[in-house]
């Protein structure tokens, strides 16, 4: 009798900790459709474009995978792969390329600009919402980081209504 009850009782025990195993197996995350990165991508072109500058616009998922990318009329040959490049960065560090920017100043940082794929130049943001990184965006083609910073910034503000969850 007591052989069964130690048998039951293993079995109960495994039994409960199977779900827990189950759930580390497998994670659940948050991402922007294709319309709210196109939307993204749309506002910081037209920001862009108010201000006089033709650009390239990237939005990547939170993997750093592209998801949108508008390139301007005027904008440059460079300006595409440079947008990707910022957003992808941004999202690889968890940080605007322009604090990379700043950061990686101090000698024992500068190796991270070596890296390859990682545009330390101003105009790549984190998409967040909730603290939570949904992706990121890149702008190139303005005159300096801080003016691609600006539209991306635009870029973000336009959809975040969209992103409260």
């Amino acid at each position: 009798m007591k052989v069964h009850y130690l048998l039951a009782m293993a079995a109960v025990c495994a039994l409960a900790s199977a779900p827990a195993r189950a759930q580390d197996a497998t994670v659940t995350y948050k991402s922007l459709s294709p319309e709210i990165a196109l939307d993204a991508a749309k506002a910081a072109l037209a920001d862009c474009r108010k201000r006089g500058y033709q650009v390239a616009v990237a939005v990547v998922d939170r993997f750093g995978v592209p998801q949108v990318m508008l390139r301007d009329r005027f904008a440059g040959a460079h300006t595409p792969p440079t947008a990707t490049g910022k957003a992808w960065t941004a999202v690889s560090f968890k940080s605007s390329t322009n604090d990379l920017n700043t950061a990686t100043q101090a000698p024992a940082m500068q190796g991270l600009r070596n890296l390859p794929n990682v545009v330390v130049i101003g105009g790549g943001v984190v998409i967040e919402s909730g603290g939570t990184m949904l992706g990121g965006i890149g702008v190139s083609g303005a005159p300096g980081g801080d003016a691609d910073e600006a539209c991306a910034k635009a870029g973000i503000a336009a959809i975040s209504d969209k992103l409260d969850f």
